[in-house]
């Protein structure tokens, strides 16, 4: 008899200690997330724009979330990195940097892309949008777009694009600034990046480019070295409030933007989701953050959430499926 009731009495301790264990803690208590360094995958290599995006809000966001590790893992058009977020553990230890290359462009047009963007990532916020722009050589007898577009259509087949490559961003703007100007003959010459296109721009040796808006654009703008005739932006630029966007200058619909956003994979607690989009805010409400965006010609977004960002990949990627199949190379 002694010895049950000893059996119970231990029973019982280890259930109070049991229970003492799995009894929820304090939400203070709880929220552990981050306990380790984070590590943010740019799928680029240094010292392009994703890269320097992602360098600026990790060190705005430290002091919120602790170290922040930047992996560049460059490689297929920032595919091969985002693949490799893909794979990973959802704990919200890894993140990944994506924008419109590795989340929209490249899963379209690759013949056996290796994840899906809509199911293998968790958006947590879009934190910045570079327009596109309608650039030109000054020999080019046009001031405004309307007229690039007349002057395209009493010269079919002799005026020519470049853009930073086949299936790029800037490739779309050309290709869709063709179609919502008429199906206008204009022949397009991918360049392996933006830098060598915008020489040649600059030379002569091509009228008209179709860059994303940087620093060095806009810059080349104000030296009178070219002439950008319009910002594929749907609102006027804060870098750049004297130049039109390209649904000022007449050509309705004429949006391309190219976004940087944050991303987790698949699976990821919503609670964490959630802490990284509210540091996210502070971050991007940070005046400084937004000086050096603006100077360099980017928008920074000020209140994009996981619900948010969630809808705008979705319809980036309805809007710009279409384009990109009628685009792609024929087998």
């Amino acid at each position: 008899m002694m010895e049950r009731r000893d059996f119970l009495t231990a029973w019982l301790a280890a259930s109070a200690t049991l229970a003492t264990v799995l009894t929820p803690l304090p939400a203070a208590s709880q929220d552990k997330y981050p306990s380790r360094p984070i590590h943010l995958v740019v799928p680029f290599p240094p010292g392009g724009v994703t890269d320097v995006v992602g360098r600026l809000w990790a060190d705005k966001a430290k002091a919120e979330l602790g170290t922040i590790v930047i992996d560049n893992r460059g490689g297929a058009g920032g595919t091969i990195g985002a693949a490799e977020v893909a794979r990973a553990a959802p704990d919200g230890y890894t993140l990944l940097l994506g924008n419109t290359s590795n989340i929209v462009i490249n899963p379209v047009t690759m013949p056996n892309p290796p994840y899906d963007p809509l199911k293998a990532f968790a958006p947590i916020a879009i934190i910045t949008e570079i327009p596109t722009s309608i650039v030109i050589h000054p020999s080019v007898p046009a001031k405004n777009l309307r007229e690039l577009i007349a002057y395209a259509k009493a010269n079919p087949g002799k005026l020519s694009y470049g853009s930073a490559g086949a299936g790029t961003a800037t490739n779309l703007s050309g290709e869709l600034f063709k179609d919502l100007g008429g199906n206008l003959d204009i022949v397009h010459i991918p360049y392996k990046g933006a830098g060598p296109g915008m020489a040649d721009l600059i030379s002569g040796h091509i009228p008209m480019f179709t860059p994303n808006i940087t620093a060095q654009v806009l810059s080349l703008h104000e030296a009178g070295k070219v002439r950008i005739l319009a910002i594929n932006a749907p609102k006027r630029i804060k870098a750049a409030p004297n130049i039109p966007t390209a649904e000022e200058a007449g050509v309705p619909g004429m949006v391309v933007l190219v976004f940087n956003g944050l991303f987790a994979p698949a699976g990821t607690p919503k609670a964490v989701l959630d802490r990284i989009a509210q540091v996210n805010k502070k971050v991007m409400n940070d005046p400084d953050m937004q000086k050096v965006l603006n100077k360099a010609g980017a928008e920074g977004v000020t209140d994009s959430s996981p619900a948010e960002a969630t809808k705008f990949v979705s319809v980036e990627i309805k809007r710009w499926t279409p384009v990109l199949k009628a685009t792609a190379p024929k087998k």
